[in-house]
């Protein structure tokens, strides 16, 4: 048996410790101010940006470059095939298992991404859904080959406007979540939405990196003709034989297929692909905004004032 003055010691101990989660819409330089602050803090980087999870996607998922890979040591980048399941679920197991090993080295961890969901389930846990007939998935799954997703996004918005205006509704996986749930219990799914949150025996200092929504959309423009000048097509058309896998079914690279498979001609398809990721960095804002707890801070703000602000926030030894 444990002392009990040994467990408080150790509980004390952790609660020393720092999570300093950076979010912010995609293309917005959370990565470049990871870095910055991994250095400044001496620590390493966890990576809870879900399309940078994947070996087999480099491009078209805007992972560090290899310069900023050698500059601090980074997890759950590239570390699991696109042919591998994996969800948000395991993720925070995995993460939570690194966090403990991190903090026995550092007092400080970086976490960056802009996967909201991936995010929340490492600082607050994930929220718990009552168990629904696997038939009701079956079904969802019959209409999304049939008809295709828009019915399915049309059926949600009926169901559940505030799901709708949240979740990556062009992701079949999560859209079929919510319904399947809307559908089994018969209440909306955002009901079920932060009804209980985990003690984490660390603290969590967020930071959101903003900028005005032209700036945004200007760096998201400017971002995808690099991806595309650096051999995004080509990376593309190299996936093609695992398009029908979940882990594809997301921006850059499901609207390249529709132009290999001559629906679209690939100026078409990579302003599909501008205009996509421009909605799905709308999305995260209406995610982000809803955490009270983020200090938004400018894209272009001195790296000292949000070191001050996080040295504010840390817990005290």
């Amino acid at each position: 048996m444990v002392p009990n003055f040994v467990i408080n010691a150790e509980k004390c101990f952790i609660m020393t410790k720092t999570l300093i989660s950076i979010v912010g819409p995609t293309g917005i330089g959370k990565t470049a101010l990871s870095i910055k602050l991994a250095n400044h803090f001496n620590t390493e980087i966890i990576s809870s940006d879900s399309r940078q999870f994947f070996k087999e996607m480099n491009i078209g998922t805007a992972i560090p470059n290899p310069e900023e890979l050698n500059a601090v040591k980074h997890h759950f980048i590239q570390h699991i095939s696109i042919k591998e399941p994996y969800n948000v679920g395991q993720f925070e197991k995995d993460a939570i298992k690194k966090l403990n090993h991190l903090f026995k080295i550092h007092d400080e961890v970086i976490m960056v991404g802009g996967s909201g969901l991936y995010s929340n389930a490492v600082i607050h846990g994930l929220d718990e859904f009552p168990d629904v007939s696997e038939h009701i998935r079956e079904e969802l799954n019959i209409t999304l080959k049939s008809e295709g997703i828009k019915q399915l996004q049309i059926q949600l918005k009926q169901l559940d406007k505030k799901a709708y205006n949240t979740i990556a509704v062009d992701n079949p996986q999560r859209l079929i979540r919510a319904l399947e749930i809307c559908i089994g219990t018969g209440k909306p799914y955002s009901s079920f939405l932060n009804k209980k949150k985990t003690k984490r025996p660390f603290k969590t200092v967020q930071i959101g990196v903003i900028a005005d929504r032209e700036r945004i959309y200007e760096r998201i423009n400017k971002r995808v003709d690099i991806m595309v000048e650096n051999g995004l097509v080509k990376e593309a058309e190299s996936l093609i034989p695992f398009k029908h896998l979940n882990a594809l079914n997301t921006v850059g690279y499901k609207e390249l297929f529709n132009y290999f498979d001559g629906i679209w001609s690939l100026d078409f398809a990579i302003s599909e692909i501008k205009k996509n990721t421009r909605r799905f960095a709308k999305r995260q804002l209406t995610w982000y905004r809803k955490d009270k707890s983020i200090a938004w801070f400018d894209y272009k703000e001195n790296i000292e004032k949000i070191i001050n602000h996080i040295e504010e926030k840390k817990p005290t030894n």
